[in-house]
C-alpha cells in the first residue's frame, strides 16, 4: 500500500486564503441581498496597461505566422527579457546582476514555496511574524517545521521573528543562527519596510554564520521613501548572500497573466562549495517548461517608457486608495500602520477582538472582507489586513461602511 509524505497532515487546515473564501460564500449564500466588498486578498483590479496589451497583440500574431512561431520557451527565459531586466532593474541601480543569474517563472508565488528544495532537509529557517504564508508552508511540507502546535500557532523547529508596533514592525537578528532567513520588503502583510541600513545588518548577519537570504521584492513599485531600496543588491554584500524573488503581479497587472522571476547570484555557495545557481537552474530547467512567449513579451514592454507612465499611473491609483484607507481608519479611531510604500494597511483590532472576531465583525456588520492577523503567524493575533487593490468607488464605500459601525 502506497504512503504519502506525512509531513502535509501536519499542516493547520486549508490555506488561510481559502478559508476566507469559503466563509465568504457561506456568508453570500445567507445574505444575497448583500454586497460584499473584499478588501481581502491581494489582487489587482486595474487592467492591463495599453502598452503591454499592444505588446501581448504583436506576440499573439507573431504566434500565427510560421516565420515568428514559438514552441517550446527557453526554461529559463529568453534573453531578450532576462537581458532587459537585468539593464532596467538592476544595473540601472548600479547593481552588478547578469542577465544569466535571472530565472523568469510564472510567479513569486510559485517560486518562494520551490526555492527551498534545493537545501538540505535539517536547514533552520528563520521567517518574519506575521509572515506570507507560503515561505513556512512550503518548508512544513518539505518537513524543515518540526511540529505545529495549535495553541500556539506556531511550529516548534521554526524560528520566529516577531514584527509587531511595539518593536516597529523591524524584526531583530535571531539569537540562534539560521540557515534559510526570509524577508519581505516591502512588508507582507504589514504594509511596513526596513531601511537600507536595517537591511545592512541583515546582510552582515547572513554573511557572519553563513546563511541565505531569501528576498521577497514582488512590492518594490510601491515604495515612495528613498531609504528603502528596491532591491536588495542596492546594499553592499548582497550578492554574496541574498537570493532576490520578483514578481509582476503587483506592479504591472498580471495576476492573471502569470510572470516573475528569481534572481540567484553566481557567487552564493554553501559550506561545500556548491553554487545554488547550477541547483537552481538544473532544478528550474527539469521542473518548468518556461513562461508563454506571449507573456514574455509583455513583460518586456513593462520596461518601455510608455509602459512605465501607464502603470505609474496605476500604482498612484491604488496607493490613493490605501492612504485614503489609512487616514479614514484614524480618523475613525483605529491604530493603522503600512499604506506608505505598500497597498497593505495593517490595522490593530479594537476592543481587544480576536483577528477571526474581527473579520467575523467586519464580515456580518459592513459586509466588507479583510484578512485576519493572525493566519499569517503568531504576532498577526490582534491585527487585521485591509488591501489597497480595489476600486476608488469601493474603497469610499467600504470605509463608510466600517465607519457606520465604530
Amino acid at each position: 500500500m502506497f504512503r504519502i509524505n506525512d509531513n502535509y497532515t501536519k499542516l493547520p487546515g486549508s490555506y488561510l486564503f481559502s478559508t476566507i473564501g469559503k466563509k465568504v460564500a457561506a456568508y453570500k449564500q445567507a445574505h444575497p441581498d448583500k454586497r460584499v466588498i473584499s478588501l481581502g486578498i491581494g489582487d489587482v483590479t486595474q487592467p492591463i496597461a495599453p502598452a503591454i496589451l499592444a505588446a501581448m497583440h504583436k506576440a499573439v500574431d507573431e504566434m500565427g505566422d510560421a516565420a515568428t512561431f514559438h514552441g517550446y520557451a527557453p526554461d529559463l527565459g529568453y534573453g531578450f527579457l532576462r537581458e532587459t531586466i537585468a539593464r532596467e532593474d538592476y544595473r540601472a541601480r548600479g547593481c552588478d546582476i547578469d542577465a544569466d543569474e535571472i530565472f523568469i517563472s510564472d510567479g513569486a508565488k510559485c517560486d518562494c514555496g520551490n526555492f527551498q528544495e534545493i537545501f538540505s532537509d535539517d536547514c533552520k529557517i528563520a521567517v518574519c511574524d506575521p509572515v506570507y504564508p507560503v515561505y513556512v508552508d512550503s518548508n512544513a511540507m518539505a518537513g524543515r517545521t518540526g511540529s505545529y502546535d495549535a495553541g500556539l500557532g506556531m511550529w516548534t523547529d521554526v524560528i520566529y521573528m516577531p514584527c509587531t508596533a511595539e518593536n516597529g514592525f523591524v524584526p531583530e537578528l535571531p539569537k540562534t543562527a539560521p540557515d534559510l532567513i526570509y524577508l519581505c520588503n516591502p512588508n507582507n502583510p504589514t504594509g511596513t519596510t526596513l531601511t537600507k541600513a536595517q537591511l545592512q545588518e541583515w546582510v552582515g548577519s547572513a554573511k557572519s554564520v553563513g546563511a541565505v537570504i531569501l528576498y521577497d521584492a514582488a512590492y518594490e513599485s510601491y515604495i515612495s521613501e528613498a531609504d528603502v531600496p528596491h532591491t536588495i543588491y542596492e546594499v553592499p554584500g548582497a550578492v554574496d548572500c541574498a537570493v532576490e524573488f520578483r514578481s509582476f503581479s503587483k506592479n504591472a497587472g498580471f495576476t492573471g497573466v502569470r510572470l516573475g522571476f528569481v534572481v540567484v547570484p553566481k557567487g552564493i555557495k554553501d559550506g561545500n562549495g556548491v553554487a545554488l545557481h547550477g541547483l537552481w537552474a538544473r532544478r528550474h530547467g527539469t521542473k518548468y517548461n518556461g513562461a508563454p512567449y506571449i507573456i514574455q513579451r509583455a513583460g518586456e514592454a513593462v520596461y518601455t517608457p510608455e509602459a512605465r507612465t501607464q502603470l505609474g499611473a496605476q500604482v498612484a491609483y491604488y496607493m490613493a486608495n490605501a492612504a485614503a484607507i489609512r487616514d479614514g481608519l484614524t480618523e475613525a479611531g483605529y491604530k493603522v500602520y503600512g499604506g506608505v510604500n505598500a497597498p497593505y494597511i495593517w490595522l490593530k483590532t479594537p476592543d481587544g477582538m480576536s483577528s477571526w472576531e474581527f473579520f467575523d465583525w467586519l464580515l456580518e456588520g459592513a459586509s466588507v472582507v479583510g484578512t485576519p492577523g493572525s493566519g499569517f503567524g503568531p504576532s498577526g493575533e490582534g491585527y487585521f489586513r485591509l488591501t489597497a487593490f480595489g476600486s476608488k468607488e469601493n474603497v469610499a464605500e467600504a470605509l463608510g461602511r466600517i465607519k457606520g459601525m465604530a
